[in-house]
């Protein structure tokens, strides 16, 4: 089972602001969280794959794992 991360952790593992990484992931340049209730969380391999291959820029209409 793969590892889910807050907003908090997916930006450290990214150097960026917790702004920053909703603003990417709202615009389509990185995969967008899951959200469970009213928690929002990053799958932490669809986030390893994603910066392996570069961090392309990911459809909006495109689901997460």
């Amino acid at each position: 089972m793969s590892q889910l991360l807050s907003v908090k952790e997916t930006a450290k593992r990214l150097a960026l602001s917790c702004r920053t990484v909703y603003r990417l992931s709202d615009a389509g340049r990185m995969p967008r969280p899951l959200r469970i209730g009213g928690a929002v969380r990053w799958d932490a391999r669809v986030l390893e794959e994603w910066i392996a291959a570069g961090c392309p820029p990911v459809e909006r209409h495109m689901l997460t794992r």
